[in-house]
C-alpha cells in the first residue's frame, strides 16, 4: 500500500483570478504521479468579499460559486461547476479530496437586528464590563441572491453567541449576546483569554438545536454535491468539542463512510492542549502537529545551536502518531499572516525529510513549498513588504522517495546534536532507504539497513553527496551527509530499473 501524503493546494495569497479549481483539474494526474494521495482544497463557500475572500470569512455555506452574492457569482477560486470538475479530476487520478469547513462563525450579514448584549473584557471574556444594553448587529442572514434554494433557513441573533461590531455606534468590541441558549460563552478546551469561544465575526451558537440541525443538513448536502473524502475543520479550539463530536458522528452515520477528519487546533509548543482536545473528541479527528512545526521553526532559526536529538520532543507525532498530521508550514504560518512563523528555507529540506521519510505521522506538503509563491502585503508594523517563497529544494525527489523507498521497519540514530539519521528496511514490494541530515558540519554515521542488502551499493538519491556506500555482511553501511543538508541513500540498482 502506498504511503499517504496530503498536499495543501492553496496559500493565503493565491491569485484572485478564479483559476485555482481549473489548476487543480489540470494538475491532478501530476500530483498523483508525484506521490500525493489526498488534496486539501480551500474553503469553497462564498465569503464576504466575493472574489477576494480567502474563504474563512464565511457568508453562505450553500453558495459554492453558484449565486450572484457579495458582488460576484464565482468565489476567489472559481465557479461551483469548476469546483465539482476539479474534485472529479482528483478522484479520477486516484486521490482523495479533503474539503476545508468553516463552522465557527459567519460574516457579512444581510440585515441588522436590535439585540441585547453585554460587553466583555477582550483579554478575559468571562468578565462582563457592562450591564445588558442594546446594539445593532448584522446578525440576520437571508441570502437574497440564493432565494431559498437548497435551504430556507434564516440565521438571526439566536444563532450566535457574540459579535464584534455595533452598527449603531460604529464601535468595535466583543459583545456577548443574551439569548435563550446559555448565559455567556460555550465551553471550550482552552482557558486562554478566560474563554476563547469567541474568535471573530458572528460566533455560531451550537447550543441552539435548530443551528445543529441546519449544519447537519448542510453537511449532508455538501457531501452529496461533491463526494468529498474527508474534512479539515477550521478553528476547532474555538468550537465546543460536543458539537464537533455530534456533527462528525452524524456525518459518518448518514454517509456510511468513516471519512477522514483533521482539526486545526493551533497551539505551538503546547502539546498538553492538543492531547486534551483529542481526549475531549474521543479520537474522532486528527490534529495538525503544531508542536512539531514549532520545533522546526526554532531549529531553522537556531542553526547548529539547535540539538537535533530533541526535534520530536513534546510533539503530537511522538505522543499520538496515529492522529498527527505533520506540516512544515501552512497558510497561517506563512510570512505576513496572523500566526506568522515560517521555517527558514535552508531547513525545509531537512524538515520535509523528517515528515516524509519516517514511518509515523500523516504528512502534508504546503503549496508554495512545491510551486513557490510571490506576493505583497502589509506587515504587522504597517509597512509594505514583498515576499518571495522559493520552492523547496528537491521536494519532488523527497516525495518520490516517500512513494518509492520509505517503507518497512525503521531504525533510529537520533544520537548526535548536529547529525541524526534513520533507516527504512523496505518491504516485499519496495527497497528501503537510509536518511541522514545535518544542521552543522559534514557528517557520517554507521547505520544498519538490513542483511539482505549485504554487498549492495547505495547512492544519494538527492545527489547532494558523491559517495557510494557498500553494505557490509551485517547489513550496515557508513552513510554520509554534507553540512546543513540531507541525503537519502537508496539502492543503486533500484534507480536503474
Amino acid at each position: 500500500m502506498q504511503n499517504g501524503t496530503i498536499i495543501q493546494y492553496f496559500h493565503w495569497y493565491y491569485p484572485t483570478d478564479g483559476s485555482l479549481w481549473k489548476r487543480v483539474k489540470e494538475e491532478a494526474p501530476r500530483l498523483a504521479d508525484m506521490g500525493f494521495t489526498a488534496v486539501w482544497l480551500p474553503p469553497a463557500c462564498k465569503g464576504t468579499n466575493g472574489t477576494y475572500s480567502i474563504g474563512y470569512d464565511i457568508y453562505d455555506l450553500y453558495d459554492l460559486g453558484e449565486f450572484e452574492q457579495k458582488n460576484s457569482t464565482r468565489t476567489k477560486y472559481g465557479t461551483k461547476q469548476e469546483y465539482v470538475d476539479a474534485i472529479k479530476a482528483v478522484h479520477d487520478a486516484g486521490m482523495q479530496v479533503y474539503v476545508d469547513i468553516v463552522l465557527n462563525h459567519k460574516a457579512g450579514g444581510d440585515e441588522v437586528e436590535l439585540i441585547k448584549v453585554r460587553k466583555v473584557d477582550p483579554e478575559n471574556r468571562t468578565e462582563f464590563i457592562s450591564e445588558p444594553f442594546d446594539i445593532e448587529a448584522f446578525t440576520k442572514f437571508t441570502f437574497p441572491g440564493r432565494k431559498g434554494k437548497y435551504s430556507e433557513f434564516v440565521w438571526d441573533f439566536r444563532c450566535f453567541t457574540g459579535v464584534d461590531f455595533d452598527n449603531k455606534t460604529k464601535e468595535n468590541a466583543i459583545y456577548s449576546i443574551l439569548n435563550d441558549y446559555g448565559d455567556g460563552w460555550e465551553d471550550v478546551i482552552d482557558d486562554e483569554k478566560g474563554n476563547y469561544d469567541y474568535l471573530m465575526y458572528d460566533d455560531i451558537e451550537f447550543r441552539n438545536p435548530a443551528v445543529r440541525d441546519e449544519l447537519k443538513r448542510w453537511g449532508e448536502w455538501y457531501c452529496s454535491q461533491t463526494g468529498f473524502d474527508g474534512v479539515r475543520l477550521d478553528a476547532v479550539k474555538h468550537i465546543s468539542p460536543d458539537f464537533e463530536n455530534d456533527w462528525l458522528d452524524h456525518m459518518r452515520k448518514v454517509t456510511g463512510k468513516e471519512f477522514f477528519a483533521v482539526g486545526e487546533y493551533w497551539a505551538p509548543g503546547n502539546l498538553p492542549l492538543l492531547l486534551k482536545y483529542i481526549e475531549a473528541t474521543g479520537g474522532r479527528m486528527s490534529l495538525f502537529d503544531a508542536s512539531l512545526h514549532h520545533n522546526f521553526e526554532t531549529a531553522s532559526k537556531q542553526g547548529r545551536d539547535y540539538d537535533l536529538t530533541t526535534i520530536f520532543n513534546d510533539t503530537l507525532i511522538a505522543a499520538k502518531p496515529e492522529l498527527s498530521v505533520t506540516v512544515v508550514d501552512n497558510h497561517d504560518t506563512q510570512p505576513l499572516q496572523s500566526l506568522e512563523a515560517p521555517v527558514d528555507p535552508w531547513f525545509k529540506p531537512l524538515a520535509y525529510a523528517l515528515i516524509l521519510l519516517r514511518e509515523k505521522g500523516y504528512p502534508c506538503v504546503f503549496y508554495p513549498d512545491l510551486y513557490g509563491a510571490k506576493y505583497k502585503d502589509k506587515g504587522h508594523d504597517g509597512n509594505d513588504y514583498e515576499i518571495y517563497l522559493p520552492g523547496v529544494e528537491n521536494i519532488e525527489k523527497l516525495m518520490k522517495a516517500r512513494k518509492t523507498f520509505a517503507y518497512g521497519p525503521q531504525k533510529d540514530y537520533l544520537d548526535h546534536a548536529n547529525c541524526i539519521g534513520w533507516t527504512r528496511e523496505g518491504d516485499d514490494e519496495h527497497t528501503g532507504c537510509a536518511v541522514l541530515l545535518s544542521n552543522g558540519d559534514d557528517g557520517f554515521k554507521t547505520m544498519e539497513i538490513g542483511k539482505r542488502y549485504a554487498g549492495k551499493t547505495f547512492v544519494d538519491y538527492l545527489g547532494k553527496h558523491p559517495a557510494q556506500v557498500t553494505i557490509d555482511p551485517e547489513g550496515k553501511g557508513e552513510f554520509h551527509v554534507s553540512g546543513n543538508s540531507v541525503s537519502v541513500w537508496v539502492l543503486q540498482e533500484a534507480l536503474q530499473i
